[in-house]
């Protein structure tokens, strides 16, 4: 298995958790710089045209590619432990918060969006950070809609079981740390957030313990 990552692809990061919630390590683990633009290299867009992380070659492919169909993946070719409920209707309202973060908010920060703003339109700093914490905070707000007071809300995203609701969501809260976005408004995401990161398979997933992290 060849898995193309980056310290700080928060996407990645979504694949490290549940690779190591599975226990499954990689053969081999790719840097894609994405600072310094090799994911525009010919190398790279040969495995991912959309020039975008992660990917995953496992045996002999095709590449796999985009967060969720690699975690999807993972769950059904190492089934233990499982991240999706066997309920069709908490099936849905997990990949409902999955994408809130994957699908509607981390797509409008990433560094092409972020680049793309700063040489194309020519915004400033302020502006390109307004934009980000909106993005993020609207995922947040609507994480913590569905959660706060929700029955089916329990230890985790989806009663007592950690699922890919939660990989996203601790993914979404690391960005949030990253950008300096208060957190403090969501305190049913913050709850689960620290009940996922005190697991010693996330903590080690987290962006900053990766080869290549600054460690300041």
């Amino acid at each position: 298995m060849k898995f193309f990552s980056f310290w700080r692809s928060l996407a990645a990061y979504r694949v490290r958790m549940a690779l190591n919630l599975k226990g499954v390590v990689p053969d081999e683990v790719v840097d894609v710089d994405l600072l310094k633009g090799q994911q525009r290299e010919e190398a790279f867009r040969a495995v991912n045209p959309m020039m975008a992380l992660p990917a995953l070659v496992d045996g002999d492919g095709p590449v796999l590619f985009e967060s969720l169909a690699i975690l999807e993946y993972l769950d059904e070719t190492h089934p233990q432990p499982p991240l999706l409920p066997s309920d069709p209707k908490a099936r849905a309202r997990v990949r409902g918060l999955a994408q809130i973060v994957a699908c509607d908010s981390h797509p409008l920060i990433v560094p092409r969006v972020r680049e793309y703003m700063e040489h194309e339109l020519k915004l400033d700093d302020a502006a390109r950070t307004k934009w980000i914490h909106n993005w993020l905070a609207a995922a947040l707000k609507a994480l913590e809609t569905h959660l706060a007071g929700n029955p089916q809300t329990g230890k985790f995203c989806q009663g007592d079981q950690l699922t890919i609701a939660d990989i996203c969501m601790v993914s979404q809260a690391v960005g949030a740390n990253f950008f300096k976005l208060d957190m403090a408004p969501y305190p049913t995401v913050r709850r689960i957030v620290e009940t996922c990161q005190a697991i010693d398979a996330i903590a080690r997933a987290h962006p900053l313990k990766q080869p290549g992290a600054p460690t300041g």
